[in-house]
């Protein structure tokens, strides 16, 4: 029988053909009431609540301008920037010139809302006041961005279905640091060297959307933003405490001289951990140093350095997970199973000005010791080095505006791993394997927007991949698995943006995706391995973002049809590991929806105010005629995800309310679809005090009535009700901050 499509699936494609036609016939009945200005001023739009207090600007303060009931820094977008200063240090009352390595927060605002798909900016001041413990504190309320914490400061971070049936680690995503790839050559990633308190804000660029940064995975790319010492308080400390030992502190400098900027933070943390088993501690270095050349000519030196000794309490039952949730898995415990990572990132990035061109280029390296005892003693060393090169150039082309982006990134490296048996307790016992991994990875893309109106721009784009694999076999006992792979994706993508006014924006976009086979599965095993495809996909997305004073929005429908989705599948044999096969066929189809509402303004004092806040996540993910398991649900995912607040804010810098987590209904955790997560509901409530500067500080209590529940689950072909799968989610706790700058 003819299987029949789904109504999501019809409505985004005849939605996206819509759309389009009546963009261009509105906007073009319409182009002499436009304004003529290139690119519209829109607001940015962010899910969760607005700014809990305006920043404090960079010495000294410049003038502030509301936008909505958020006040935000007067924009620099197009301003030269001053000369630097001949010697000394400058006074408190200099003005620091603007830095072009770094672009400020509205600068970024400004940029991301050229991109016709799902994009988002979060900015510091709506994950500072928090515990600023794990990538959820940061980026919770971003929806279509799905994060579910399997122990301690260690989740699971899936954009649209990517790598979503992970045991471990996490792929599908390019993690950068200051549009700097901080991932292994291979595409793996670990969440421990992202510390939430060392940025100024963060970009989502869900799926091909993130082709600026040449990234065309599924789940697209998060870039993550420190300040500079041209936009920094001079000091700035905090300490946090809560539940379960969490205890963290933090320290930044930041301050500029002539032509050289300087910015540092250093943090802390312990936590004993909700689980047994489960003891976490965690030190991390973030600096950047720049040069300014002159007002057209800057560089910039990037240092990170971390060190996390972490306990693994390990997956359980599902009865296991609901009656004793503190309790580990006694098989990890015997075996003390750990993940302990030393890691330093050194790179450079230079930004050169000619006149409607702008050029990036730069190089880093990246040394990373894994020390993780697991069923075996895994102990590699990553090598990983690369360099980027993006041109920017916005011009009128025959009365036209066009800006077109070039780019060329080169990532490569080496894993150079021996495991062996964990004969107990963490101690090393006989050689199981060894291995020397090498990653080659050489892209090239462009994108490029023509405004056919002033406020209609044409996007069209494309990224050619070239990707080796290459595994030499050391350990020759149980045969030879050497083996070699290239793959060679080529991802076009093609867009509509129209600015309907300078508050909203409505976009459409078609795109190809590619992701090739990461290195931590035994990818040359067997001649079946060596067919592992790179998973590629086609999305079709449409939606529109905006922000009025007292409403904000940003809605995103999508569907992807994917070919040889990667899953990561766990063996009931070897619990912890898992072997990645391609799946035929699958949909991945959702809707990403945030909504912001002031309400009851000027209750109490004057501009105070509430705000009704709600993140939507809708995931349809399922097979598609496959073989065996038919249309059921890809696993590991839930369809419905929603986070909503109430939140008071006064004037002052006051501001309280509580918010929920909801799971409304079950999700699998197998290909077979028997055995389910159970729905679930979690009450939460903060408040706190920021005016911007000088001191501030936050109460916040999580799962006030105590709900047991399954935060995440790993991904198997068939489960029974004695499968090990599952992490119970954390109990009731609090947590408290201070935090004081200048």
């Amino acid at each position: 029988m003819e299987r029949s499509k789904s109504l999501l699936s019809v409505s985004v494609r005849c939605a996206l053909l819509a759309s389009a036609a009546v963009v261009a016939s509105t906007a073009l009945s319409s182009r002499s009431a436009l304004a003529q200005s290139p690119s519209s001023s829109l607001p940015p739009v962010t899910v969760q609540a607005p700014d809990e207090a305006p920043r404090p600007a960079a010495r000294p303060k410049p003038r502030a301008v509301s936008i909505g009931a958020r006040a935000v820094r007067a924009s620099s977008i197009g301003a030269t920037a001053a000369p630097p200063v001949a010697g000394g240090v400058q006074s408190p009352g200099a003005r620091a010139p603007a830095s072009l390595t770094v672009p400020t927060t509205e600068q970024a605002r400004r940029e991301i809302e050229r991109v016709p798909g799902g994009v988002a900016l979060v900015p510091d001041t709506e994950f500072k006041n928090t515990p600023a413990n794990t990538i959820k504190d940061a980026l919770g309320w971003v929806p279509g961005v799905l994060i579910q914490q399997r122990w301690g400061p260690d989740a699971r971070i899936s954009i649209r279905g990517s790598g979503l049936s992970r045991a471990y680690g996490n792929r599908g995503i390019n993690p950068l640091m200051d549009g700097i790839p901080i991932s292994t050559a291979d595409g793996l990633f670990d969440l421990f060297e992202i510390d939430p308190t060392a940025y100024r804000y963060i970009e989502v660029y869900k799926g091909a959307n993130a082709l600026r940064y040449g990234a065309n995975s599924l789940g697209g790319a998060i870039n993550f933003v420190m300040p500079t010492g041209r936009n920094s308080p001079e000091f700035e400390a905090r300490i946090d405490g809560g539940s379960f030992g969490y205890l963290k502190s933090a320290t930044s400098v930041g301050g500029f001289a002539g032509p050289f900027d300087w910015y540092m933070t250093m943090s802390a943390q312990r936590e004993e951990g909700y689980r047994e088993h489960s003891k976490t501690d965690a030190e991390r270095l973030n600096a950047n140093f720049g040069y300014q050349f002159s007002p057209d000519a800057e560089t910039r030196f990037y240092l990170t350095a971390g060190r996390w000794r972490s306990e693994i309490p390990g997956e359980v039952t599902k009865d296991a997970a609901l009656t004793t949730p503190r309790a580990a898995n006694p098989v990890w415990v015997q075996q003390d199973q750990q993940r302990n990572i030393d890691s330093v990132r050194v790179a450079n990035k230079t930004t050169l000005r000619f006149d409607e061109t702008t050029v990036d280029f730069g190089a880093f390296v990246l040394e990373r010791h894994v020390m993780h005892p697991i069923y075996q003693w895994l102990d590699f060393h990553v090598h990983d080095y690369g360099g980027f090169a993006r041109a920017t150039d916005d011009r009128l082309i025959g009365g036209f505006r066009n800006r077109l982006i070039t780019g060329v990134n080169i990532q490569n490296g080496t894993i150079d791993i021996n495991q062996y048996w964990n004969v107990g307790a963490a101690v090393k016992g006989p050689l199981a394997a060894s291995y020397l991994w090498k990653s080659q990875n050489v892209s090239a893309y462009a994108d490029n927007s023509f405004y056919v109106l002033p406020n209609v721009a044409l996007v069209a784009g494309a990224q050619f991949l070239h990707a080796v694999r290459d595994q030499q076999d050391r350990f020759l006992t149980n045969g030879d698995q050497s083996g070699r792979r290239t793959y060679n994706p080529f991802s076009p993508k093609m867009g509509l943006l129209w600015d309907v006014d300078s508050t909203w924006q409505v976009y459409g976009n078609i795109s190809r995706s590619a992701e090739v086979p990461t290195y931590d599965v035994t990818t040359f095993a067997s001649p079946a391995s060596t067919d592992i495809n790179a998973q590629t996909a086609t999305t079709y997305e449409i939606g529109t973002r905006g922000r009025r004073p007292d409403l904000t929005w940003d809605i995103s429908l999508y569907r992807a049809d994917i070919r040889n989705e990667l899953q990561c599948l766990t063996s009931p044999s070897t619990p912890g590991a898992c072997t990645i096969r391609n799946a035929d066929r699958t949909v991945h189809q959702g809707v990403e929806a945030g909504l912001g509402v002031a309400f009851l303004k000027s209750i109490f004092a004057q501009e105070d105010r509430f705000w009704f806040n709600v993140a939507y996540t809708y995931s349809d993910f399922r097979f598609d005629g496959d073989v065996t398991w038919g249309n059921n649900q890809l696993p590991a995912v839930p369809a419905h995800w929603v986070r909503a607040e109430v939140l008071y804010k006064h004037a002052n810098g006051f501001y309280a309310g509580p918010n929920v987590e909801w799971m409304p209904q079950a999700f699998f955790a197998d290909n077979a679809n028997t055995l389910t997560v159970d729905p679930y509901a979690l009450l939460n409530f903060k408040l706190g005090y920021d005016r911007g500067t000088g001191w501030s500080g936050y109460i916040e209590a999580r799962n006030l009535l105590d709900k047991r529940y399954i935060s995440t689950a790993i991904a198997v072909e068939a489960a029974t009700a004695a499968s090990a799968l599952f992490n119970p989610g954390m109990g009731r706790a609090v947590y408290a901050g201070l935090r004081t700058r200048w």
